[in-house]
């Protein structure tokens, strides 16, 4: 046999193999928690901007409970351009809202990302989102787990 239609043979042989290997079903595990394991989310609402057109922000209470240490770190809003962590930090001698660095979590963390705290910053929502309706907010963790919880919305006057 011909050593160029022996390679053929076998490249298309290991092709067929690959292929098959693409279609296995993967077994699913009963029981598997979606998301992150451990971490919960309760109170969660978008307050939409006093001005139209501004940023909104994202509130909420998280408490992590699971066995791994991980940061937090970004946020996706459903229906935004864009959404970032924040913070307040000094800075020259200034309490001043900036961008977060990742956020540890570690078993037994309790954090309430409120007005003057952490916070997730939500630029370019959608006009279409108005108070009363839902969105998704996705936090995405180191190792790249990311967990997803519905957040009320909210007009700038109610509470926050």
């Amino acid at each position: 046999m011909n050593f160029k239609h022996l390679g053929a043979a076998l490249l298309a042989a290991s092709a067929f193999t690959l292929a098959a290997c693409g279609e296995a079903e993967q077994p699913v595990t009963e029981g598997e928690p979606a998301g992150v394991p451990g971490m919960s989310v309760a109170n969660a609402r978008i307050v939409l901007p006093p001005v139209a057109g501004n940023p909104a922000a994202v509130y909420f209470d998280l408490v992590y409970d699971g066995d791994r240490g991980l940061t937090i770190r970004k946020a996706e809003v459903a229906g935004a351009e864009s959404a970032m962590l924040h913070d307040y930090n000094e800075h020259e001698g200034k309490m001043q809202m900036m961008e977060a660095l990742p956020i540890g979590i570690k078993k037994g963390t309790k954090i309430s990302f409120a007005p003057g705290a952490s916070h997730v910053m939500v630029f370019g929502l959608s006009p279409e989102l108005k108070a009363g309706d839902s969105a998704d907010v996705t936090l995405t963790v180191s190792g790249g787990g990311t967990y997803t919880f519905p957040a009320e919305i909210r007009d700038a006057g109610e509470e926050r």
